[in-house]
């Protein structure tokens, strides 16, 4: 039976942040290094935290493949097989870490059978760390505080949050359904982190993510009680897809 080691993955995450911030709060420091066949930005920040959390993670569990956004592309015919492994998004929000609007975060996540099973969120700029396993539960670490989190399975008077670099009005028809009567923005898997915290109760995503970048927030909404659905649902969003592209999901805290 596979033992995570929770607490071995969370001193990885934190980790990851302090290669992170070390780029960030050093001015000699080029942000944007190069640019991928999307135009996404790839900076130095993204690579360092790549190398952190992949020898971590091979130290920790060397029969445990990865899977990083700042890794090698593997074909499908490999990875198919992959009944476990790690999803990895080194550094999430990379336009937030450009901005210098401190939200961006450290994704890890482990997929077992296509599932998020645990998830790992660390937002060094703001030293917050939320983590959520199956069956065990979802916390927040803040400074010398761990709080427990739940969703807020509230029936009226809705919060959505959305994206503060990837707006959509496709979400206006979506959310009208859920009662929504405000909303917050925040960049980066923090979108989860709030539905899972009980800041917000529905986040809905049109534009197009990457598997990388929902694993280890829905993780952590899923052991808050929570659930992120495929497109507006009723099934659950699963990951290892053959196309690792993501349709659109909702994330919903009730």
């Amino acid at each position: 039976m596979f033992h995570l080691e929770e607490n071995s993955i969370i001193e990885l995450t934190r980790k990851a942040g302090e290669a992170i911030m070390n780029i960030y709060n050093d001015p000699n420091q080029s942000s944007v290094v190069d640019f991928k066949s999307d135009d996404s930005p790839l900076t130095l920040a993204d690579e360092a935290s790549h190398n952190v959390i992949v020898k971590g993670l091979i130290e920790l569990h060397p029969d445990v493949p990865i899977i990083s956004e700042e890794g090698e592309n593997l074909d499908y015919q490999i990875r198919k097989e992959y009944n476990r492994y790690w999803l990895v998004d080194p550094l999430d929000g990379t336009k937030e870490f450009i901005n210098r609007n401190g939200e961006f975060t450290v994704n890890i996540a482990l997929i077992e059978n296509g599932r998020a099973v645990a998830g790992f969120v660390f937002a060094p700029y703001l030293d917050e760390l939320y983590y959520g396993i199956e069956e065990v539960g979802a916390f927040k670490i803040s400074g010398n505080s761990k709080l427990i989190l739940k969703v807020n399975n509230s029936e009226t008077k809705r919060v959505a949050v959305r994206s503060k670099s990837h707006p959509s009005v496709e979400e206006e028809s979506v959310l009208k359904q859920y009662n929504v009567v405000d909303s917050i923005s925040v960049g980066s898997s923090l979108k989860f982190c709030m539905v899972a915290e009980g800041k917000a109760d529905v986040y809905y995503r049109f534009g197009p993510t990457m598997e990388w970048d929902t694993a280890a927030g829905h993780a952590v909404v899923n052991a808050a009680g929570g659930k992120v659905l495929k497109n507006t649902g009723p099934e659950e969003f699963i990951y290892n897809k053959e196309n690792l592209l993501n349709s659109s999901f909702l994330c919903l805290g009730f």
